[in-house]
C-alpha cells in the first residue's frame, strides 16, 4: 500500500460474530462496518464507521431491547518491536507480524455506545416483570393509582421523614453543627 493511499473494507457483524467474540455486554445484533485504512509515512490511520442495531437486556425488566449503534472511531497503528498500546487510539504492533485483527476493537467500539442505564421506552417493558418489581419495591406514600406501570417507585434519601421523637442529646449536637 503506497503512502497516502486509502483502502476501504466493509463488514457485517451478526449474531455469529457476537457469539464468537464472547463479550459480556453484547450477545446479538447486526452492525455494518466500513473501515477506511489510510497509510501515512510512519503509521496507518484506521477510520471505522459503524451503524446498526444490537440487543441488550433492559435494566428494568431484563427482556432484550434494541439499541441503535451509530458511531465513528479512529485508530492509529505503527510498527515497532513489540505489541504496545501507546494510548486509547494509538497501537504499536510488531513489524514481523505485519497484520492486525480488528475484531475486538469493533466489539469495544460497539460496547462503548451502550448507555450506563438502558431501559425500554415507556410502556414497552415486560408487564409481568414490572408488576413483580412494583410488588417488591417500597410502597409509595401517594395514591397507588399514580404509580407508573413501567417504573418502580423511587426511594429518595433526601425526603423528609415523619416527625419522630429523638434523643435530646442528638438535638443538642445538631444545634452545634449549625
Amino acid at each position: 500500500m503506497p503512502v497516502g493511499s486509502t483502502t476501504a473494507y466493509e463488514y457485517r457483524l451478526d449474531n455469529e460474530f457476537f457469539a464468537n467474540i464472547d463479550g459480556p455486554e453484547v450477545q446479538r445484533g447486526r452492525v455494518d462496518v466500513t473501515l477506511n485504512v489510510k497509510r501515512a509515512a510512519t503509521a496507518f490511520e484506521l477510520n471505522f464507521d459503524l451503524s446498526g442495531v444490537i440487543y441488550i437486556p433492559c435494566d428494568r425488566c431484563l427482556d432484550d431491547m434494541e439499541h441503535v449503534v451509530e458511531t465513528s472511531e479512529q485508530l492509529y497503528v505503527k510498527f515497532g518491536h513489540e505489541y504496545y498500546e501507546e494510548s486509547d487510539n494509538m497501537l504499536i504492533i510488531p513489524e514481523d507480524e505485519g497484520e492486525l485483527n480488528v475484531a475486538w476493537f469493533l466489539y469495544e467500539f460497539i460496547a462503548l455506545t451502550i448507555p450506563i442505564k438502558h431501559v425500554h421506552p415507556y410502556g414497552k417493558c415486560n408487564k409481568d416483570m414490572s408488576e413483580r418489581l412494583r410488588k417488591m419495591s417500597a410502597k409509595s406514600i401517594d395514591d397507588e393509582d399514580d404509580i407508573d406501570e413501567d417504573v418502580p417507585p423511587i426511594i429518595d434519601d433526601n425526603m423528609e421523614e415523619e416527625e419522630t421523637p429523638t434523643d435530646p442529646r442528638w438535638d443538642a449536637l445538631k444545634k452545634l453543627k449549625r
